[in-house]
C-alpha cells in the first residue's frame, strides 16, 4: 500500500457507527495538513468532515485593534478559547455544530460555514497550534482521539509557502520575508509539540493523496 493507504486505512478504523472521533492533523504552514485532511476526509465520503483551526483567525479590524497583523498566524492571534470550545462539541458528537471557514481570498474567517451533523463519524480537524501545552491550546488534546504531526522536508515546505504567499498577491521578495521571518518562527514552536502527537509523519510525499 502507498502511505496515503496507510493513513486511510488508519482513519476508516476511527470512523466507527454510533460513534464520534476526532482526528488531529497537525504540521507547520505549507506542511500538507489540509491536503491531507480533505484527502481523507473525500475519500470516507458523508462519515468524515474537516473543520480547520483557521476558522478562528481573529478579524483583521481586531488583529489592528491589538496591534497584531504583522504577526498574523501567531498563536494570539486566534480566539483560542472558541476553538477549544469548538472541538469539544464537536467530540462530544450530540448535535449539529456549524463551524467557521477561514477564506484566504478575503484573509477573513466566516462563521457558521462548515455544518457537522451528528451523524459524521469522524471529524478531522487540521492547523498549527493544537498539541501547544499552554492555555487555552492545552484544552485541545484531550478531545483529540488521534494527533498525526507532518514534518515534511524543509526547504520544500517553505518553497510551497513562498507560492502559497505568491498566489495571494505578494511579491517574491514579501513572499520569502513572511516565509523566512513570522512564519518560520511560529514553524519553530508548533516543531517543539512534535512529541505529543500519536504519530509523525516524515517526508510524506503529497503526491501520494487520493484527491
Amino acid at each position: 500500500m502507498t502511505a496515503f493507504e496507510d493513513l486511510l486505512t488508519r482513519a476508516e478504523g476511527l470512523a466507527k457507527p454510533r460513534q464520534r472521533c476526532v482526528l488531529g492533523i497537525i504540521g507547520a504552514p505549507a506542511s500538507g495538513k489540509t491536503t491531507l485532511a480533505w484527502a481523507i476526509a473525500n475519500a470516507l465520503g458523508s462519515r468524515a468532515a474537516v473543520v480547520g483551526m483557521d476558522g478562528f483567525h481573529l478579524a483583521q479590524v481586531e488583529l489592528r485593534r491589538l496591534g497584531r497583523t504583522d504577526r498574523k498566524g501567531a498563536p494570539d492571534t486566534f480566539d483560542a478559547a472558541g476553538y477549544v470550545h469548538l472541538i469539544r462539541r464537536l467530540a462530544d458528537g450530540n448535535e449539529t455544530v456549524y463551524a467557521p471557514e477561514f477564506r484566504r481570498e478575503i484573509e477573513e474567517p466566516i462563521a457558521g460555514a462548515v455544518p457537522v451533523a451528528p451523524e459524521v463519524q469522524l471529524v478531522i480537524t487540521e492547523g498549527n497550534y493544537l498539541l501547544l501545552p499552554d492555555d487555552p491550546w492545552s484544552g485541545v488534546r484531550q478531545h483529540l482521539t488521534e494527533a498525526w504531526y507532518l514534518a515534511p522536508d524543509e526547504p520544500e515546505r517553505i518553497e510551497r509557502l513562498v507560492s502559497r504567499h505568491r498566489r495571494y498577491g505578494r511579491s517574491l521578495v514579501e513572499a520569502r520575508q513572511r516565509a523566512l521571518g513570522s512564519d518560520q518562527r511560529n514553524a519553530d514552536l508548533i516543531s517543539s509539540t512534535r512529541d505529543r502527537a500519536d504519530l509523525v509523519l516524515e517526508n510524506l510525499p503529497l503526491v501520494n493523496f487520493a484527491l
